[in-house]
């Protein structure tokens, strides 16, 4: 049982710059005994209203040096603080709220928000057991409008697909990632360089691109990427919800449309998920 949906933002000045961090918290426990469910004892039962007060202390007291340190800190709170307590798991996201520019000037107290990709994180513990940490970016929107292709794919008689080796590749990317023994990680910083490796492996190089020959394979390039670059990420795993174009007809209207207008194809839409890791992981 637990809290969620808990939204706040943290304020933190220094001097006259301002630094914000709004995050929604989502945080469940596990109690030894089940004598709340069974008996309606609830002499353990540490209530939600506390869950939530005491993610607000934490915030207060601690700050949010990362999303990662913050949910670590919370399931450090509750396993040292209550006996009761045999699991804990914490969620938390963040509003893409970043600072604003005026010709190049960062603001000192001004802030936009920007919906390019949501980072979020998971920490979870079960008592004398390890402490485990995710990390991701979710309703992440990308495109490419040549440089991917889907051909040679199998054929029967419901097939009516026409093969394309030029078209728009679309589509909304979820990633999330588990790091091996938490130790001194600079969170923010491997975040950041995750993303990087995300639209790189995406994208190709800035002047020409990298052809890609299906939205599996995008996926795949993207998670070998991550896992080449960044040690700290076990295991990687990538779910693309792909949306589709569809090249406007124009003919009686008297136009050649050359892939100039196109239009959304809203549902059905198709879905590719994937989850690689190092092989030392599944050996484990």
């Amino acid at each position: 049982y637990g809290k969620n949906t808990i939204k706040f933002l943290r304020l933190h000045k220094e001097g006259k710059k301002h630094f914000v961090k709004e995050v929604e918290v989502c945080a469940h426990l596990r109690l030894t005994s089940a004598q709340e469910y069974l008996e309606g004892n609830n002499s353990l039962v540490i209530p939600t209203d506390t869950i939530k007060n005491i993610v607000l202390v934490l915030a207060k007291k601690n700050g949010i040096p990362s999303l990662e340190q913050f949910a670590i800190d919370i399931c450090n709170h509750f396993m040292t603080t209550f006996c009761q307590v045999a699991y804990v798991k914490t969620y938390v996201q963040e509003v893409p709220w970043q600072r604003l520019h005026e010709d190049g000037v960062p603001h000192i107290h001004s802030f936009i928000c920007v919906p390019d990709g949501i980072r979020f994180c998971e920490a979870e513990q079960c008592r004398n057991g390890p402490l485990v940490v995710f990390a991701g970016i979710k309703d992440l929107k990308l495109m490419k409008t040549t440089q991917s292709g889907f051909e040679g794919f199998y054929k029967n008689e419901h097939t009516t697909l026409p093969e394309r080796h030029d078209r728009i590749l679309c589509g909304e990317l979820f990633c999330k990632w588990s790091y091996g023994e938490c130790k001194d990680f600079d969170f923010n910083c491997i975040w950041k360089k995750i993303r990087e490796c995300i639209l790189e492996a995406f994208a190709g190089p800035p002047d020409c691109g990298e052809y890609s020959p299906s939205y599996q394979k995008t996926i795949n390039s993207i998670q070998m990427l991550v896992l080449s670059r960044v040690s700290q990420v076990q295991v990687i795993e990538a779910v693309l919800n792909n949306t589709f174009y569809n090249v406007v007809d124009m003919k009686n209207l008297g136009l050649n449309n050359d892939k100039e207008v196109l239009v959304p194809v809203e549902a059905p839409y198709g879905s590719c998920a994937c989850t690689l890791g190092r092989k030392k992981f599944f050996e484990a």
